[in-house]
């Protein structure tokens, strides 16, 4: 229990300094010294800071509420707003000042760093398909407009929330957070009005 409570300490601390600082400005002795455990311990679970950072990641990404998407109960339309306020939620804490952990590691990724690509590419893949596949099914309920391409709304949804968080971190308010909602689930989703039939000519 002792040595998982280090493993614990070690990843907690490398979230809150990834998230603070940015991946390569974040040394290992900065991580051990805000866990407040030796050097030699990270090397004793970790092999990298790179396999690390993906440690941080998966955990990051089990609170970012992919399983709302994934409620079929819920109305794919109302699953889809649930799922983006559950995630602005969680930079209210921050004062809307920290930014998203997913994007700052985005702009990171280089080739010398290409395990944390790969986990990058495979979690914002099966995000992507989440939110398309809901888009999918609120067309096929009329709940979503079908002049929008599932896939290529999905890409613009979470690409726009890429570029929300910045705004956000600049601003330190949750305002772009609100533009994204005005327009995401007013006029991007949102069905049109129903084409009137044309009426028969009278004779």
């Amino acid at each position: 229990m002792a040595k998982l409570g280090v493993r614990e300490k070690i990843v907690a601390a490398a979230s809150e300094r990834f998230h603070a600082l940015g991946y390569n400005a974040c040394g290992v002795q900065e991580i051990v010294d805000a866990a407040g455990v030796p050097k030699g311990s990270f090397y004793n679970y970790f092999k990298a800071k790179e396999l690390l950072a993906c440690e941080v990641l998966n955990t990051y990404w089990a609170d970012a509420g992919l399983e709302i998407l994934a409620d079929t109960s819920v109305a794919p339309l109302e699953r889809l707003r649930r799922h983006f306020q559950h995630i602005a939620s969680r930079y209210k804490k921050f004062g809307f000042e920290r930014g998203c952990l997913v994007s700052k590691f985005m702009h990171e990724v280089s080739d010398s760093t290409p395990v944390l690509w790969k986990e990058l590419r495979k979690q914002v893949g099966r995000w992507t398909a989440l939110v398309a596949e809901a888009i999918r099914e609120g067309q096929g309920d009329r709940t979503i407009s079908n002049s929008i391409d599932a896939e290529a709304t999905a890409r613009f949804l979470i690409e726009s929330w890429g570029g929300v968080t910045g705004a956000m971190k600049l601003a330190a308010s949750r305002g772009p957070i609100d533009d994204f909602f005005s327009v995401a689930f007013g006029p991007l989703l949102q069905p049109g009005s129903p084409t009137p039939r044309k009426r028969k000519a009278r004779v």
